[in-house]
Parts: C-alpha cells; structure tokens; sequence
C-alpha cells in the first residue's frame, strides 16, 4: 500500500450550488445488507454505500458486502476511488471485487491493517488515505479526516461544496458510533467527533454508514 496522498437515489440536484461555487457533483445512495462480524459475533445489518460524482465520474465509500448492487448503482461511470470509512467487515468484503470490476484504486488508513487482512488475506489496498488526503471528483473535492475511535483507522470524508460530510461509523444521528468490541475506545472517539467533526459548519449534513442522516448541530448536544 502506498502513501497519501439496491437502488441508487440521488439526493442532490444533477447540478448544486454550493459553498464552494458551481459543481456538477451530486450524491448518491445504496443501501446493501449483509453480515457484521467481530469477536465471534454476527449481526445482520444494512450499509449505506455513498458514490460522489456526476454522470461520467463517481468517488465510491465504503464496499460492503457485495460488489453487484455497487456496480448498479455505479451504472458504467468511471470510477476514480474507492475510499474505505474504517476495516470492519461489512464496510470492506467487496472491496476488491469492486476493484478488479471497475480499476480504481482501494483508499485505506493503515492503522486498520489488522481488520483488513482477516477479510482479504491475500490482497493489499493500494493508498494509505492519512489526514487531510485530498480527493477531487467532478469538479469538487473532498476531504478526509482521521476520526478513530471506532477503530484505529476510521475515516471521515467532508465535502465542503456539498456541505456534507461522510462519518463511517463514526458519529450517527443520535450520537458517536460503537466502542464496546475489539479496536475501539471511547475517550478516542469522543476526541475525534469534538476536535474534527464538531468544528464542522453546523448545518453540514451527516451521511453516516448505517441508518438515516443527520446535521452536525443537531449531534452536538448529544456527543458527552
């Protein structure tokens, strides 16, 4: 690995607006169910899987589960990135096959080396996504941000044109994400939503990676 640098639903318009100026990038949504597992445990669970772009180009988080519901929502475009929120399982199986289905490289923060190879033993990401690795897809940007907690590795994404930020398991509405199993610490999460996310204009919109969405300020009261 090198160094840094369903149904799809649009829930942006074809062209916004935004803070940052005129961008052809919207977002779009598929959910895929599956299987959780860590520490001898299975849970079924519904991911949201987040492609930014527009109609010839999409940035895709998260690889769960299944590469085929992807691909579908993809619907042919050029793929430029498939960035990774954090290493459990059901944020990570379909990772390669995206790959190998698509040539994009698999983004990854390295401090969840130990979660990725028990699902991909026999294969590596290709880029180490650090802290403030900038990524451009049609005509915008995004940025990520190192939020652990959940893991060693989790990963935040903002996209400050679409006032958005993509949190993994990070922060959900209705508050931080889990820290009871393997990896995860709650002192460290807490840290991470108050000096990273909570900075966040308070209007930006929480894209999360399970469940409904939510805003920044309406998460605040609820982080201890």
């Amino acid at each position: 690995m090198s160094s840094p640098v369903g149904t799809a639903a649009p829930l942006a318009g074809p062209t916004s607006t935004r803070r940052g100026g005129r961008t052809s990038a919207r977002i779009d949504k598929t959910v895929v169910s599956g299987v959780f597992s860590l520490d001898g445990q299975d849970f079924d669970v519904d991911n949201n899987v987040w492609l930014v772009g527009d109609d010839d180009e999409v940035l895709v988080i998260d690889a769960p589960h299944d590469a085929a519901p992807i691909l579908d929502a993809i619907g042919g475009r050029r793929v430029t990135a498939i960035v990774l929120t954090h290493g459990h399982n059901d944020h990570i199986t379909a990772a390669v096959a995206l790959r190998e289905a698509t040539g994009a490289p698999i983004w990854f923060h390295p401090a969840d080396l130990m979660l990725w190879e028990t699902v991909h033993p026999g294969a590596l990401p290709d880029h180490a996504v650090g802290h403030c690795t900038r990524f451009s897809v049609a005509g915008t940007f995004l940025l990520s941000m190192h939020t652990p907690g959940h893991s060693p590795g989790s990963t935040s994404l903002y996209a400050r044109d679409l006032e958005t930020v993509f949190t993994g398991d990070t922060l959900f509405c209705g508050g931080p994400g889990a820290t009871g199993r393997s990896h995860s610490d709650e002192p460290t999460i807490l840290h991470s939503i108050r000096s990273c996310l909570l900075t966040l204009p308070g209007d930006t919109v929480v894209k999360t990676g399970h469940g409904v969405d939510t805003t920044i300020a309406a998460e605040a009261s609820r982080v201890p």
